[in-house]
């Protein structure tokens, strides 16, 4: 056992409650959130500890964290920052209350979380703060620019991050997955219709032919596709190494897009990625 807490955000599905059930076997004290009360209860019913947050309501952010912490005295050893959600289109048809929304959700409440719990854990002088990323945070891919554009601010928040913590005890870290079992793509379906006049755009035949079939069509597994499994395992090394690194990759696309990033030419690099 090793009596060390974390607090879990997105633990309904995937990778959240992947992690959740991954550490608890460890020994670890687990707070699994979840955005709706439906949820929360389900793993409670399954002996979690469950506070409601969503990161849309800052007030559940606030009162969340006050619940793990009068459950742990005050005290909280890691963090794992991982609820988002995608709204796929093509920009020129991407409305700004769409980005506000999804900001909301993937970027600014992750930050208010993790803005309210460096005070915890500098007052203990230790703690881990660990960032689910994506390989979209790394390169860009046609019809993903909200949620690229989360992942490309998310990345640089918390470079800046690590450089200031440093010398405080508080390790921060991202982990960059790629295709992984989720239900991502489900769940951007009512954003997608929300906020996607895809039959007014001038692209209309691309969605007809491309986007909507891959939204609304399963098609199975992506290429080099991991479970979620393959998250958790990177989360307990950033988690349990004396000296996590900045970044863990997940997958194989994930290595090469970093790779590619790196060596290849901007212009090339765009061939590529509008091939994917």
């Amino acid at each position: 056992m090793t009596g060390k807490s974390i607090l879990i955000t997105g633990c309904s599905s995937g990778i959240g409650y992947d992690a959740a059930h991954g550490l608890r076997a460890l020994g670890w004290r687990v707070f699994a959130s979840c955005r709706k009360a439906d949820d929360c209860q389900r793993l409670i019913e399954e002996g979690f500890e469950s506070p409601l947050i969503d990161y849309q309501d800052e007030a559940t952010i606030t009162s969340g964290l006050a619940e793990v912490l009068q459950a742990t005295g005050g005290t909280l050893d890691a963090l794992f920052n991982n609820g988002a959600f995608a709204c796929p289109g093509l920009v020129e048809d991407l409305p700004t209350g769409a980005l506000r929304a999804i900001f909301e959700a993937n970027f600014f409440g992750w930050h208010e979380l993790t803005r309210q719990i460096i005070p915890v854990m500098r007052a203990q002088g230790h703690g881990r703060i660990v960032q689910n990323s994506s390989v979209l945070g790394i390169v860009t891919l046609p019809w993903r620019a909200a949620y690229v554009s989360t992942k490309f601010a998310l990345e640089g928040l918390t470079d800046t991050m690590r450089i200031e913590m440093k010398g405080t005890g508080i390790h921060v870290v991202l982990i960059e997955p790629g295709p992984v079992t989720s239900r991502i793509r489900e769940n951007a379906i009512p954003h997608f219709e929300r906020w996607i006049d895809w039959q007014a755009s001038p692209r209309v035949d691309a969605y007809r032919q491309g986007l909507k079939t891959r939204l609304y069509e399963s098609t199975g597994p992506d290429t080099f596709e991991l479970p979620a499994s393959a998250v958790t395992k990177k989360l307990v090394r950033a988690l349990e190494s004396r000296r996590p690194r900045p970044r863990y990759y997940v997958t194989t696309p994930t290595y090469a897009m970093g790779l590619a990033r790196r060596l290849l030419p901007t212009r090339l690099l765009d061939w590529c990625l509008s091939k994917a």
